[in-house]
């Protein structure tokens, strides 16, 4: 090696080390607030910085300009209550305690969707431990008020929004829930329109956390109920997008009616984005943009509600296979962009597999946190500093899935397997994909590599844990 080529590849390797050695001071001396934004059911496709073409978001798109994008992260579930718990408690499905959605309760006396038990530990929980002030405003989705899964007693100090993902399949809500008491909207009554649109007054208390804690390290999960259905978003935020495409209207069947349902569900995330914009607004106004991470992603993939939403017309899983509910690429890959200005380098995209049960360590390492031991995720700080050689990576990532039939997925180096229909047909034959070849999962490859076979079976028999929920036992398999 010459003395040039030497001295370029030890500058290069220095900065990492500099660069990485800046983020554990980081962690240790000045704490930096962490902002975790969870779009509900937004595609891998429906960015701009994932090659969306039609809906315009140029503030998220920012964010992934200067910060780091994932392009192979995946979702802790292919639907939201399961999602979040992987989400929250670092545990892939085959240890979660919530496995599918569930609710609580009969229809007289609904009780929300299964809350999270006491002795589950959430990110909140650790932060707050740590001296961290923690908000959530949205969709919680893991417990009622007052129940062991509600978020004050899930490390929360303050939450506002929708406890319940059924309260949440309407944007202007008679109430929504702030901390234990419901905040009444004059003028809403779950109709079509309203006076206060849900998606607005969330992220105005999100900033509004934000402005309150500007002197205190903060946590602000912000788990919003956009792009999920119902079709709904003000008239003036809809106007950018009317008359651009021929609409076919939806007649409500499943959700409320609407006339042109490709401009609003486009209005609604460029809504969303609005929001990360607003917020990235406010942490530069307040001097924090440097000592914030942001952290935004999604719950899983698009709904497969074709009438309502035209996944095939904005091409929102890029051609992957599968929707919300499929334990397929396009059920479970998500957007993942994190920013931290001046912390990270700008403009990189990250090729290696992560999931939901990773962000929980990593935010634990960016507040200097020990990890605990007993979850499944890994923290992919050191590869967000720049610094692979002290990158630890999964051998597999796993998916236990109770509904829609009970499904299983595995991604095992370049390979995934999946299990469907366990319910009904417990003797099923695993199908095998090379991603690397066949992105889309068009070619099952089983009978040419039973050694990788066995081996993902191997991996599914261990790493299933029996569920304490009776509901989520749909397999004969555990460990």
């Amino acid at each position: 090696m010459n003395r040039r080529k030497f001295i370029k590849k030890f500058t290069t390797a220095a900065a990492s080390i500099i660069l990485f050695n800046h983020l554990l001071c980081a962690k240790t001396k000045n704490k930096p607030n962490i902002i975790l934004i969870v779009a509900d059911d937004l595609g891998y496709g429906e960015l701009g910085c994932y090659g969306q073409q039609k809906i315009k978001t140029p503030n998220i798109d920012k964010l992934a300009t200067e910060g780091v994008k994932f392009i192979n992260f995946y979702a802790g579930s292919p639907v939201c209550a399961p999602s979040r718990c992987v989400l929250m408690t670092g545990k892939h499905g085959g240890h979660a305690y919530v496995r599918d959605n569930y609710e609580v309760g009969t229809w007289e006396s609904f009780q929300g969707q299964l809350p999270l038990p006491d002795k589950e530990i959430t990110i909140a929980e650790l932060l707050k431990k740590a001296g961290y002030k923690t908000g959530a405003f949205g969709k919680w989705g893991l417990g009622r008020v007052n129940s062991s899964g509600d978020p004050l007693n899930q490390g929360f100090d303050t939450f506002f929004g929708y406890n319940c993902q059924r309260h949440a399949h309407n944007y202007y809500p008679k109430y929504l829930i702030h901390n234990k008491e419901k905040i009444f909207l004059d003028g809403n009554n779950r109709s079509k329109t309203g006076k206060h649109y849900a998606p607005k007054l969330i992220a105005d208390k999100a900033i509004e956390f934000i402005k309150e804690n500007r002197n205190n390290p903060f946590f602000l999960y912000y788990p919003t109920i956009i792009p999920h259905l119902p079709l709904q978003v003000p008239e003036d935020e809809k106007k950018q997008y009317l008359g651009k495409w021929e609409e076919k209207p939806y007649n409500g069947k499943a959700y409320l009616p609407d006339k042109t349902p490709r401009a609003t569900y486009a209005a609604m995330i460029s809504f969303l984005d609005k929001n990360v914009g607003r917020i990235m607004e406010t942490l530069q106004k307040l001097n924090l943009d440097e000592n914030t991470i942001i952290i935004f992603t999604s719950d899983n993939g698009t709904t497969y509600l074709k009438d309502e939403v035209d996944y095939e017309f904005f091409n929102s899983t890029k051609g992957l296979k599968g929707l919300k509910g499929s334990v397929y690429e396009g059920g479970l890959k998500v957007p993942l962009i994190v920013r931290w200005k001046g912390k990270i380098k700008e403009g990189r995209i990250i090729n290696n597999p992560f999931a939901f049960y990773d962000i929980m360590p990593t935010i634990a390492d960016i507040a200097g946190i020990k990890i605990p031991q007993n979850i499944d995720g890994l923290s992919f700080l050191p590869l967000l500093a720049g610094n692979k050689n002290k990158q630890k990576f999964h051998e597999f990532l796993f998916w236990d899935f109770a509904g829609y039939g009970g499904q299983i997925a595995v991604r095992y180096g370049k390979y995934k397997g999946i299990l469907k229909n366990l319910k009904k047909n417990p003797d099923a034959k695993l199908e095998l994909y090379d991603l690397e070849q066949d992105p889309y999962e068009k070619n099952n490859i089983a009978n040419q590599h039973p050694d990788i076979v066995n081996k993902i079976m191997e991996i599914i028999k261990k790493e299933r844990t029996k569920p304490e929920i009776k509901k989520f036992r749909f397999w004969k398999y555990y460990q």
